[in-house]
C-alpha cells in the first residue's frame, strides 16, 4: 500500500541550531514528495518533505527532506476536493540531494537553545505527529533561576561519570573534520554517492530569512568516506552563490547544482562526482524537476511561469515543451503501458475551473500531436499518473466524480459503495495491481477509511473503517497507515474508535486486523498485567521523511521480522509515558528496549542496531546491539561532547559507516564526525552463524497463501554479514482457505463471516457491462487478496465463474463533443463522441441527428470509436441527438450545440429626423446575416458610457479566465481589439476603437 495519494508522516524535535537529525533511514543517501506513487522520476533518490520551525526572532523555516523507500506510512492531500497523490502530494520538490538546514541562536548565551513544534510528512504517506514544543528557558543547560528535570539531571551526571578518562570506556574509530569559515552557515545539502563510492558532497549555505533567499555558500567535497574534505568555491566561482544541489537517480556521478536566481540564473553540471564543473546559463527559474526513471540525461524542469522545458542533455540545452502547465501534475511515461518512453502527461490550465488532461512527445508538443486520452475538461489539480493507473476528477452540480484508466485504456467511474458520499479522496498505494484509496465521507472530519480496489481499479471494498488522519505541514492529510518492510501484506494503522486511538495489525493486506499483545515485562523485569482487548501496545507510526531525523518507526527489507517503534500501552495511544520497543518475530511478541525516546538504526543488513537518545544535550555516546536490542553496550565516539544535528549513513542496507554533523557551540563550524564501525567485528559471518525463523501470525503459518521460512542471524553472533549477503526466504503453498478470500464489491461480511450482498447492491448489475456473445466473471461474493498464492483448496468455490453475457438494453447513453465544449466555429469539423454504459454495444445501433436535417445511422457502436466528424454549413444552435436502440429498449442523448461565425460589421439604419415622443424605428443589419446568437446593445445617447459598459464586461469576463475568442463571442468586438484592450485598459480608447461608435463625418452631419 502506498503515499498523495498521499502520505506524510511527520514531526521531529528540532534544535533551534538545526534539526536534531538522526537520519535512521540509511537507504540512499539523496532525496523529494510524493510518495512513490506520486513521482516516478524520483523513486529512492528524492522525496522532499517540508520540516518547519520558528527561530528566535519569529521567523519559520523551512526544511525539506527525503525519505527511504523501504519505510512507507501514507499521506493524501487535503483542502478541496480534488484527487491526490499519496505525495501527492505534496508539492512536488526537485530531484534534490539530502539537505539539513539549522539555525544558529545570535543570543549571548551560550549553549542556549530553541525548540518548536516541528512537522515531517512522508511523500509515500503516513502520520503526522507534533512534538511538545519547548521554550527557550527549558532549552538552557544550567540557566540560573529554571529547575532542571530529574531526566535532565540524570543524563548531565551519566555525561559527567563518562567523561573523564576511562580504560573500561568503549570507543568507536572515528574521525572529526571542521567547516572552516562557515560558522555563520545555518543550512546544508548532502549528497554521499555509495555503491562502493568514498565520494560524499556537501553545499552549506547561509539563508537569509528576512531576504528569503540564500546570501552565501561553500561546496564540500570528500573522497575518503568523510574523513576529510575539500573546499570547491573556487571550482564553481568564488562569487558564485548556489542554491540547490541535485543528483541524477541512474547515475550517481552525474550532479547539477543551481545557482540562486537572485543573483545569476544557471546551473554547474558535473559528470565525474562533482570533481569538475561546466556553467550554463538558463533563461528561466526552475521551481522543481523531474528526472526520467531510466534515462539519465532526461529531465523536465517546471517553471515559475507555470511552463514546462525538457532537455535530453542533462540540463545543457533545454526547449520548452508547454506552458499553463498545473504544478506538480506532468510525469513521464512508463516503459510497457505508454506507447513511447518520451511521452509526457500533462495537465494543462484551460480557465479557473477547468483543466485538460493531455500526453505528447518529449520534443515535438504541438497542437497536431497533442492526445487527449479524457474527452472533456477535468477539474484543476486532479490529474494523478501512477503505475499502470490514471486518476481524473470532473464536478458537476459540486459533486465530483472520480475517473480510472487501467493500464492506459479508457476511463471509466470509481465505483465505491453506494451509501459512501466522499467530500475528499486520495490515492493511496497503486502497487500489486491494485488501487488503495482513502476517502473521507460526509460524517468524518478527523479520520478516512481505506478502499481497496479490484485489479481493473473501479470496484473499491472496505478494508479499515477510521484511520487517524492529521494535517500536514504543507496542508497535506495524513494516514496513520505503515507498510512493514520485508514482509508482504503486513501492515500497522492507527484507528479510531469510540474516541480512542489503537494500533491494529494485519498480515493479509487488510483483510484481517488485531490489537498488538504488549509486552510482558518491562525494563526492569518487572510483570506488566495488560489484557486484550481493554489493553494493548500502542504505536506512533510516523515515518521520517527526512534523512536526517529519526521516525518513530523503522524496518528493513534485509532484516524481515525486526520492527523498532516509540509507543506506549493501555487502553489507547499516548504522547506521554513513550518508550521504544521492538519484535523480533513480525510483532509477535514485543520487547521495551528503553524507557525513552531513542532514535534506533540499522547496522550491517540489520545485524546490528544503533540507538542515540534523543535530547537538547550536548552527547558524546551511542549505544549498540548485536542481538537484536536484547543487550545494549555504550560507545563514545567522540572526545568532547558534541550537539548532534544530524546522522548521515552510507547508502545502502549494509550500512558500516556514518557521519554525525554537529557542532562543540552555537556559534562553531560544522563538526563532521565519521564513525566507522567496522572495527567493532572481528571476523564475517559463516553459515554457522545463521539460523531459520518461521514466519507466522500467532501460531498460523500459512499468510498470503504460502508458508515462509527466512534465514537471520543468530543473536549470539557478532560478525559481519556484508554486502554480499542477500535475504534468503524459502515458500510453500498452502491449500486455499475462506481467510484468502475478502468480500467482493458489493459484499459486506456479516457476523457469521461470510460475505453477503449489501442492501444497496444487486449482483445481477455486474453482467451489464458485457457484451452479448462475449463472457463475464458472474462473481461468488468473494475475490482472492491481491498477491495471495493459496492453491486447491475452496478456491473454486470462491471464485467468480465465468458466465455468457445477457443480452441487455442499452442504458447509460453519452453524448459529447471531443473538445469537451458546446460551441463551435461555422466551418470546422466537429468531431462527437458517444459511450453506453451498460449494454451491447456490438449490436446496439447508433443514429446521431445533427440537428440540421442531416443524421447518420451505425450499425454499432466499435464502428465510431474515434467519434463521429460533422462540418455545420450555417450558425446557429442544434439540437444534436443520439439514439441508441436494439431489439430489448432504446436510449436516447442530446446536446444542444452552437455554431458560431465572425461578425464582419454592421450597418445601423436610423430616421435623420425624429419627433418628440413619438416612436422610432431603427435597424440593424449583421454580415453575415448567419452568425448564429448575437447580443445587441442598444445605447441612445452618451457613447462615453457605452464604451465604460463594453470594456468593463472585457475585463470581468477575462477576469473569469475566457479566453479572447470567448469574450469576441460574447461582447461582440473584434479579437484584435480586445487583444489591445486587455494589454492596457487604462488608456486603451484614447485612439479611435471600433468597439465604440465612431464620430459624425462633417459630411453626414451637414446632411442632417
Amino acid at each position: 500500500m502506498e503515499g498523495r495519494l498521499l502520505f506524510c508522516p511527520k514531526w521531529h524535535n528540532a534544535l533551534c541550531v538545526g534539526i536534531l537529525m538522526t537520519f535512521f533511514i540509511f537507504q540512499g543517501a539523496n532525496t523529494e514528495i510524493t510518495c512513490r506513487s506520486c513521482w516516478v522520476g524520483n523513486q529512492g533518490l528524492a522525496r522532499e518533505l517540508l520540516l518547519q520551525f520558528e527561530s528566535a526572532s519569529g521567523l519559520k523555516e523551512e526544511v525539506f527532506g527525503h525519505n527511504d523507500g523501504a519505510e512507507r506510512s501514507w499521506a493524501a492531500g487535503a483542502g478541496t476536493r480534488r484527487l491526490r497523490r499519496a505525495s501527492l502530494p505534496a508539492e512536488r520538490a526537485p530531484h534534490r540531494a539530502e539537505e539539513l538546514r539549522h539555525m544558529r541562536n545570535t543570543d549571548d548565551h551560550v549553549g542556549e537553545r530553541h525548540f518548536s513544534n516541528i512537522q515531517q510528512c512522508n511523500s509515500s504517506g503516513g502520520a503526522c505527529k507534533k512534538r511538545p514544543r519547548r521554550s527557550r528557558d527549558d532549552s538552557r543547560v544550567g540557566h540560573p533561576g529554571r529547575r532542571e528535570t530529574r531526566s535532565e539531571l540524570r543524563w548531565r551526571g551519566e555525561e559527567r561519570r563518562v567523561g573523564g578518562s576511562s580504560q573500561d570506556e568503549l570507543k568507536l574509530n572515528s574521525s572529526t573534520f571542521a567547516l572552516t569559515g562557515d560558522s555563520s552557515h545555518n543550512q546544508a545539502m548532502v549528497h554521499w554517492s555509495g555503491h562502493n563510492s568514498s565520494v560524499i558532497l556537501m553545499l552549506t549555505k547561509l539563508f537569509d530569512f528576512n531576504l528569503n533567499s540564500v546570501t552565501e555558500s561553500s561546496l564540500w567535497r570528500s573522497t575518503d568516506y568523510g574523513a576529510t574534505y575539500q573546499k570547491l568555491n573556487d571550482k564553481v566561482g568564488a562569487k558564485t552563490i548556489l542554491s540547490y544541489l541535485y543528483v541524477s537517480p541512474n547515475n550517481k556521478r552525474k550532479i547539477m547544482l543551481l545557482t540562486d536566481p537572485e543573483v545569476e540564473s544557471s546551473l554547474l553540471i558535473s559528470s565525474d562526482e562533482g570533481a569538475t564543473y561546466q556553467k550554463y546559463r538558463l533563461t528561466f527559474y526552475i521551481l522543481s524537476l523531474l528526472f526520467h526513471p531510466e534515462q539519465e540525461d532526461w529531465i523536465l524542469a517546471y517553471s515559475h511561469e507555470q511552463k514546462l522545458y525538457s532537455s535530453v542533455e542533462f540540463g545543457r540545452r533545454w526547449q520548452l515543451v508547454h506552458e499553463r502547465v498545473a504544478p506538480n501534475r506532468f510525469y513521464w511515461s512508463k516503459m510497457g503501458l505508454d506507447k513511447e518512453p518520451g511521452l509526457i502527461h500533462l495537465e494543462t490550465t484551460i480557465s479557473e475551473g477547468q483543466a485538460l488532461y493531455v500526453t505528447c512527445k518529449l520534443q515535438n508538443c504541438t497542437d497536431a500531436n497533442k492526445v487527449k486520452p479524457f474527452p472533456g475538461y477535468i477539474d484543476p489539480n486532479s490529474l494523478v499518473v501512477q503505475d499502470e493507473y490514471v486518476f481524473v476528477q470532473v464536478s458537476t452540480a459540486g459533486k465530483p466524480i472520480y475517473y480510472v484508466s487501467a493500464k492506459r485504456d479508457v476511463f471509466t467511474p470509481m465505483k465505491l459503495p453506494k451509501y459512501a458520499l466522499p467530500k475528499d479522496l486520495h490515492v493511496i498505494s497503486t502497487d500489486e495491481n491494485r488501487v488503495v484509496a482513502a476517502v473521507q465521507e460526509w460524517n468524518q472530519n478527523e479520520t478516512y477509511n481505506l478502499y481497496v480496489s479490484d485489479t481493473s481499479g473501479v470496484y473499491y471494498t472496505m478494508a479499515l473503517e477510521n484511520v487517524v488522519s492529521s494535517m500536514g505541514p504543507e496542508g497535506n492529510m495524513m494516514v496513520d497507515l505503515y507498510e512493514v518492510a520485508g514482509i508482504k501484506g503486513m501492515f500497522l494503522a492507527n484507528k479510531k474508535t469510540d474516541k480512542q486511538v489503537k494500533t491494529y495489525i494485519t498480515y493479509n493486506r487488510g483483510r484481517d486486523w488485531r490489537l498488538l499483545q504488549a509486552p510482558s515485562k518491562d525494563l526492569r523485569g518487572n510483570s506488566i498485567h495488560c489484557m486484550l482487548p481493554y489493553c494493548s501496545l500502542h504505536l506512533h507510526l510516523h515515518v521520517s521523511a527526512n534523512p536526517y531525523t529519526s521516525g518513530n518507526i523503522a524496518s528493513r527489507d534485509s532484516a524481515p521480522g525486526i520492527i523498532v517503534a516509540s509507543g506506549s500501552f493501555g487502553s489507547e495511544l499516548s504522547n506521554s509515558n513513550v518508550s521504544v520497543y521492538i519484535t523480533s518475530d513480525a510483532g509477535n511478541t514485543w520487547r521495551q528496549i528503553f524507557s525513552e525516546e531513542y532514535a534506533v538504526l540499522y547496522l550491517d543488513q540489520g545485524g546490528a542496531l544503533v540507538a542515540i537518545r534523543h535530547t537538547p544535550l550536548p552527547i558524546r555516546h551511542l549505544w549498540l546491539s548485536f542481538d537484536e536490542g536484547r543487550q545494549w553496550n555504550k560507545y563514545s565516539f567522540i572526545s568532547t561532547p558534541l550537539f548532534v544535528d544530524g546522522v548521515l549513513g552510507e547508502p545502502g542496507e549494509e550500512t558500516l559507516i556514518m557521519t554525525i554533523f554537529g557542532h562543540v557551540s552555537h556559534r562553531s563550524e560544522w563538526q563532521l564526525v565519521k564513525i566507522d564501525f567496522r572495527s567493532i567485528f572481528n571476523r564475517r559471518c559463516t553459515e554457522a552463524d545463521y539460523q531459520t525463523w518461521h514466519l507466522h501470525n500467532q501460531g498460523e503459518p500459512c499468510l498470503m497463501g504460502v508458508k515462509r521460512i527466512y534465514r537471520k542471524l543468530k543473536p549470539t553472533s557478532r560478525c559481519v554479514m556484508g554486502k554480499l549477503y542477500s535475504v534468503s526466504m524459502v515458500s510453500g503453498p498452502c491449500d486455499c482457505t475462506e481467510a484468502d478470500f475478502e468480500c467482493d464489491y458489493g459484499y459486506e461480511r456479516r457476523t457469521d463471516g461470510k460475505c453477503s450482498p449489501a442492501f444497496w447492491f444487486q449482483p445481477s448489475v455486474m453482467s451489464r457491462r458485457c457484451t452479448t456473445g462475449m463472457t463475464f466473471l458472474n462473481s461468488t461474493g468473494y475475490r482472492k487478496v491481491v498477491s495471495n498464492n493459496c492453491t486447491a483448496g475452496v478456491i473454486v468455490e470462491y471464485t467468480a465463474r465465468r458466465q455468457q453475457c445477457p443480452m441487455q438494453a442499452p442504458k447509460g447513453l453519452h453524448l459529447v463533443t471531443s473538445e469537451g465544449t458546446l460551441t463551435a466555429a461555422l466551418g470546422t469539423n466537429v468531431t462527437f463522441l458517444v459511450f453506453l454504459e451498460q449494454g451491447d454495444g456490438t449490436r446496439t445501433s447508433i443514429t446521431l441527428d445533427f440537428g440540421d436535417g442531416h443524421a447518420l445511422t451505425y450499425s454499432n457502436l466499435s464502428s465510431i470509436e474515434d467519434g463521429i466528424k460533422y462540418i455545420y454549413k450555417t450558425a446557429g444552435i442544434y439540437r444534436v441527438t443520439a439514439l441508441g436502440e436494439n431489439s430489448l429498449g432504446s436510449e436516447t442523448a442530446i446536446l444542444y450545440l452552437h455554431i458560431t461565425c465572425q461578425l464582419e460589421y454592421i450597418h445601423l439604419s436610423a430616421p435623420f429626423v425624429a419627433v418628440r415622443n413619438k416612436e422610432v424605428n431603427l435597424t440593424a443589419v449583421l454580415w453575415p446575416s448567419q452568425v448564429g446568437t448575437a447580443t445587441y446593445i442598444w445605447w441612445i445617447g452618451n457613447n462615453t458610457e457605452l464604451r465604460n459598459f463594453l470594456f468593463l464586461s472585457m475585463v470581468n469576463l477575462h477576469k473569469q479566465g475566457f479566453s479572447q475568442r470567448a469574450i469576441d463571442a460574447k461582447v461582440g468586438c473584434g479579437a484584435t481589439i480586445i487583444l489591445h484592450f486587455l494589454k492596457d485598459p487604462e488608456h486603451y480608447g484614447t485612439k479611435k476603437s471600433t468597439c465604440r461608435p465612431q464620430k459624425m463625418a462633417p459630411a453626414l452631419s451637414l446632411r442632417i
